[in-house]
């Protein structure tokens, strides 16, 4: 039943979020007896040809999922999903380089924070939505349908893909990454007194030792857990969790090091001591400057493992509830 679930997936890409489940419920109950009518009606299993026959009676994916939803006035049900997708992809190019330009401004030059104004910001987005309007609704005058431009094939449906599987190639580059991060920091960083560094002197605070200790020991964590994700490649809701805590950890750490002036004292053969008090000064405002884009990236991380932690619970609690009702 591969072209029949890759068929399903195709078509609940364009459905509405809130009916998507009980709609993909609804067709895949119904394809599945159209499928096992022939199959009885023939005495054995259909081949896949058969089964694309049966596909293609129904349509393709878009104008299937066009029939769920409601009925556009300006522009039709068959094209509306795929205009709502162009016009968000465009707008979040727009919007998010801008904003990520002008927040950088804020933080680092708060003198030239208005360089991006918002008034052009929102000339840009009108444009954007404008023309992207205006093509698609030119395109549902003309009368052109989608399954006019070519005939579509249930083979050439996308894989189906499962969002818990973890690629084998992201976690071997995790454990190299990791490892290699490992021996570099002990080499370079390992606490004491003065830390000879490319020829110069660093003296840290005392408590860089809190630091290392606690960067080394996620580190080597998430190292075992890259490695059970090598041989386990699929995420499990412990997993998951245990990700979101030590990347929470780690990103606390960081935070509160950036913070924190670690950074005591720097000596440089052939510099004069003043100007490496202003450098040293100078690093210690750079990492306390980097501290809110440390924020930034770091919601942006936990964000994403919450929302794994919370795909995997809900998969959890439907699988629980088919059983229930099996």
């Amino acid at each position: 039943m591969d072209l029949l679930d890759r068929y399903l997936q195709a078509i609940e890409f364009w459905l509405p979020k809130r009916q998507r489940q009980d709609i993909i419920a609804e067709l895949s109950e119904d394809l599945r007896s159209q499928i096992e009518e022939k199959e009885t009606e023939l005495g054995r299993k259909l081949e896949d040809a058969e089964v694309e026959a049966i596909l293609k009676r129904c349509g393709s994916p878009l104008t299937v999922a066009s029939r769920y939803r409601p009925q556009q006035y300006l522009i039709g049900p068959t094209l509306f999903p795929l205009y709502r997708f162009v016009l968000t992809v465009l707008l979040i190019g727009c919007v998010v380089p801008r904003f990520l330009i002008w927040l950088g401004f804020l933080l680092v030059d708060p003198a030239h924070r208005g360089y991006l104004h918002m008034e052009n910001m929102w000339v840009t987005i009108l444009y954007f939505a404008f023309f992207t309007t205006l093509a698609f609704a030119i395109v549902e005058r003309s009368g052109v349908k989608l399954d006019d431009l070519g005939h579509w094939s249930p083979r050439k449906l996308p894989p189906l893909r499962n969002p818990n599987r973890i690629p084998r190639c992201n976690s071997l580059f995790e454990i190299g990454a990791i490892a290699v991060f490992n021996v570099w920091f002990v080499s370079m960083f390992w606490p004491r007194p003065v830390i000879d560094l490319y020829g110069a002197q660093i003296t840290l605070a005392p408590v860089w030792q809190i630091f290392f200790w606690s960067f080394l020991l996620l580190a080597t964590f998430n190292l075992a857990l890259s490695g059970t994700n090598l041989f386990r490649p699929h995420w499990t809701r412990l997993r998951a969790s245990l990700r979101l805590v030590a990347d929470g950890l780690g990103a606390g750490v960081f935070c509160w090091l950036l913070r924190t002036q670690v950074l005591v004292r720097i000596t440089v053969p052939d510099l004069e001591p003043a100007k490496a008090t202003v450098l040293t000064n100078l690093i210690n405002t750079w990492m306390a400057n980097a501290f809110w884009y440390a924020i930034a990236i770091s919601v942006m991380i936990l964000a994403f493992d919450v929302y794994r932690v919370v795909r995997l619970n809900t998969a959890s609690r439907s699988t629980l509830s088919r059983l229930a009702h099996a």
